[in-house]
């Protein structure tokens, strides 16, 4: 197929849209690496996440378009001169992606029933009989006890399906989990519902960028910030002083409050998903 062509000042004005977007992002947290300071929600994407500031900040129009008055070198690898501009190299791209893998992940969790009974139990199972010192984000008070803490994971269903949750799970509290999940059995336990799975997907985004574009990356890069407030709102930390107020998911009323967010969640998730999955089954048959 053809390549879309976009002329200068349209692919220049879109890509500036694109840096200010990031920039309202990126500017706070570089601000706050400068001077040592850490913030448990807003730096999280930043840390635990392996796409760098600038790669984020970086606009790339996605597979099958022309940019033209473009100059290669200045768009990265993979972009080669045509038709008096730039275009990306799809196949060359493509190939980095681990594609298939992301497609059948994507597919797999989009045709899942989602599930909503697990009330962030994840982060508490985090904690889980450590002591101050051991505990991860240990510059923030725990709400409860110790002792209230590990009661609130004994005595609610755990059920975290998301491996690179799981994995973080204090060695007491895995044998609590309902399921054992491995990067081996990813595909057959992800499901809709979890917020890290939705989460996630800025991480499939940017796997797939350059041949996914950066208004869909950042769109994810979006929503998974928000999931991260929610997520650190419901865990076992006191972040009420950074403008977090908990929800708290001891509480019947808080379990309900916390499955009304994860709902919602799941809906926007749902067609970013759908967007990550065309893209990456358009490409791979042609």
């Amino acid at each position: 197929m053809s390549p879309v062509p976009l002329d200068e000042p349209q692919w220049r004005a879109r890509r500036a849209a694109h840096e200010r977007r990031v920039d309202d992002w990126l500017t706070p947290h570089l601000a706050r690496r400068r001077t040592g300071e850490k913030h448990p929600v807003e730096d999280f994407l930043f840390t635990y996440y392996s796409h760098r500031p600038a790669q984020l900040r970086r606009w790339h129009p996605g597979a099958g378009v022309l940019l033209r008055g473009a100059d290669p070198a200045e768009l990265g690898r993979d972009y080669v001169a045509a038709g008096g501009g730039a275009t990306l190299d799809t196949a060359a791209a493509l190939a980095r992606a681990n594609a298939p893998w992301i497609r059948e992940l994507l597919a797999r969790t989009a045709a899942r029933s989602a599930h909503f009974g697990c009330f962030g139990m994840h982060e508490w199972a985090m904690v889980y009989r450590q002591t101050p010192a051991e505990v991860r984000h240990n510059a923030w008070p725990l709400r409860l006890s110790p002792a209230a803490t590990a009661e609130v994971v004994e005595t609610t269903r755990v059920r975290c399906s998301h491996f690179d949750a799981y994995r973080f799970f204090t060695a007491p509290a895995r044998p609590l989990n309902l399921l054992a999940p491995t990067r081996e059995t990813q595909h057959d336990n992800e499901q809709p519902g979890c917020l890290h799975a939705n989460m996630d997907l800025y991480k499939w985004a940017y796997k797939l960028a350059p041949v996914v574009g950066s208004e869909l990356v950042a769109d994810c890069f979006e929503l998974a910030r928000e999931i991260r407030t929610l997520d650190m709102r419901a865990s076992p930390y006191d972040l009420a002083a950074l403008g977090h107020p908990p929800v708290r998911v001891e509480t019947p009323e808080g379990r309900a409050e916390y499955a009304a967010h994860q709902r919602a969640f799941a809906e926007r998730a749902a067609p970013l998903r759908q967007r990550l999955l065309d893209a990456v089954t358009t490409l791979a048959v042609r």
